[in-house]
């Protein structure tokens, strides 16, 4: 089997690897499609933090936003698997402590990523073994494109639950890139006011294509009584001005990582009353991800610029875009090209 090797800080190759063989409650999927991430970039570059943590290492396969057929099962796996086609969740919880007991298996402190941590095999490869019980049936409606869209939808669903938007609240998104562009959609969905801040006005040009006509730079930006402010950037600035910007007994959600320290004012905070919260992964959020996409509602196909095949994987980790990209942030990788 082909699969996409990271040797090391700004090394990576495509290797021909042994297969996977499904264990006991596990199952082996052939991958269709896989999203790359600033995750994959930064475990690429060497700038991921759990490479200096211990949580991560080199060699390694990244990975974790993908879709594919389920093609093998392993002793004790429902056979009604076989055959379906399925994404699954990044976060393998221990599955003995509390926090896992809790369903709160995200933030188990012993949990496995895939393609990320614990050195659990990522999707950017033909062939991907994962536990069935992380798995999530696709419905027809969705196509591979959208398949490996579900991982990055649940992760912004669950900023906007953060957000507790009511119908007809005013919601602010600072970044526009795939998270940011997925909670507008996700909340617009839901139906929010919904206003994007991007770096600059290149960078608004897709969310006004996607019919966001309040998509501001930070000079433009209206003063208005924002009811909830997500931060989906990677600005260590940032932080503070969702904060100056939420209106009091407000909300802001912070699912962005920047990669320096950034700061609040906790007084802010406490002297406006607001609420602030952060969001790690999507695995809450992958249920009500895929009906939003199977029932029409969201469409973030847009928000994909282009697929190529495993070959150029290495390149796209390299920061380099495809010839004939669209103007979506995201690239897809097809590990059967």
């Amino acid at each position: 089997m082909r699969a996409l090797v990271v040797t090391g800080p700004g090394r990576a190759e495509v290797a021909d690897l042994e297969p996977p063989v499904a264990a006991p409650g596990q199952v082996v999927v052939d991958v269709e499609r896989v999203g790359v991430c600033g995750t994959d970039v930064e475990l690429f570059t060497g700038e991921m933090s759990y490479l200096h943590s211990g949580h991560a290492w080199y060699p390694l396969r990244p990975g974790h936003e993908w879709c594919g057929v389920v093609t093998a099962l392993g002793e004790g796996v429902d056979p009604r698997w076989l055959g379906r086609r399925v994404t699954g969740d990044t976060q393998l919880g221990c599955g003995r402590c509390r926090l896992c007991g809790d369903g709160l298996h995200h933030v188990c402190p012993d949990r496995a990523e895939i393609g990320i941590r614990k050195g659990f095999p990522g999707a950017l490869a033909e062939r991907l073994a994962v536990p069935a019980w992380a798995l999530h049936a696709l419905p027809e409606t969705i196509d591979a494109t959208m398949g490996a869209l579900v991982e990055p939808g649940g992760n912004a669903l669950r900023a906007v639950r953060g957000a507790a938007l009511q119908s007809g609240d005013r919601l602010l998104v600072l970044g526009t890139g795939t998270i940011g562009l997925l909670v507008a959609l996700l909340a617009r969905a839901r139906g929010a006011q919904v206003h994007l801040m991007g770096r600059d006005e290149p960078a608004l040009l897709l969310a006004r294509d996607l019919g966001f006509a309040g998509a501001w730079t930070r000079a433009s930006l209206p003063s208005l009584p924002w009811d909830a402010v997500v931060d989906a950037s990677n600005a260590a600035d940032l932080p503070a001005l969702a904060l100056d910007l939420v209106r009091p007994a407000g909300r802001v959600v912070y699912i962005g990582l920047a990669g320096s320290p950034s700061r609040i004012d906790t007084r802010d905070l406490v002297f406006r009353d607001v609420t602030a919260v952060g969001v790690l992964s999507g695995s809450a959020g992958l249920a009500g991800t895929i009906e939003a996409y199977a029932d029409g509602s969201v469409d973030a196909r847009p928000l994909v610029a282009a697929t190529v095949g495993l070959d150029d994987a290495a390149g796209v980790l390299a920061g380099h875009r495809p010839a004939g990209a669209g103007p979506g942030p995201k690239i897809h990788i097809d590990p059967r090209r």
